[in-house]
């Protein structure tokens, strides 16, 4: 079990196919969730105090990150967007919310101001991409005391291969497509679910548990 008195708890969610599909095309949504296991996302987001995707999640389904398909409180929208691509009428750029851009030191300060006058919040790290250990630290210390990571495939692949989760929720569709693959190359390592649970919501399937690594 990983130390997380430094970091908030980070749950991994996505839907895939059965051939680990997260999309049809780059930049091309596609709807792989069906009701029911819709509605357990949006459970899992109200059980969070923030919900993180990439830029890439922002630019092509542009989703709200809020809660509405079930009871409780919406997460606080964290983006990382280390170029600041993001739009600022964005519906993740949430001011009730306190939306944050997490970005690099040498993104655009003009599109930071455009971006703060939305009601964003602009934090900037060192370095070409943003350190997502650095990121949940600064989190902790906002006292987000768990992260919901729902994408896209770079953001799936960077926190595993950080070993920044903790538990992993997956809807898995049954359907091929052929597309973008949530693990598009090897980790490096090969991580486990202890105490995997797998049940059927609708016609998915949701599998679940706590990960633990195997050099």
């Amino acid at each position: 079990m990983a130390d997380t008195s430094a970091r908030p708890r980070v749950t991994l969610s996505f839907a895939q196919s059965l051939d680990g599909s997260i999309a049809a095309a780059p930049g091309k949504p596609l709807r792989l969730s069906g009701a029911d296991s819709m509605r357990l996302t949006h459970e899992l987001r109200a059980a969070h105090d923030a919900i993180l995707v990439g830029i890439g999640t922002v630019l092509t389904d542009d989703p709200q990150l809020n809660v509405r398909l079930a009871p409780g409180k919406s997460p606080r929208p964290i983006i990382l967007d280390s170029t600041l691509r993001c739009p600022p009428r964005a519906r993740c750029v949430d001011a009730r919310r306190g939306a944050i851009i997490a970005t690099t030191a040498s993104a655009s300060p003009e599109r930071e101001r455009a971006l703060v006058a939305h009601g964003a919040r602009v934090w900037r790290f060192a370095g070409e991409r943003v350190n997502l250990g650095d990121l949940l630290a600064r989190l902790r210390d906002e006292n987000l005391a768990s992260v919901m990571v729902e994408g896209g495939a770079r953001v799936i692949a960077g926190f595993l291969r950080a070993r920044l989760v903790d538990r992993v929720v997956i809807t898995l569709a049954p359907m091929f497509v052929g597309g973008v693959r949530a693990l598009p190359e090897l980790l490096g390592a090969f991580p486990r679910l202890r105490d995997a649970q797998v049940r059927q919501l609708g016609m998915d399937w949701i599998i679940e548990g706590a990960i633990e690594w195997r050099e």
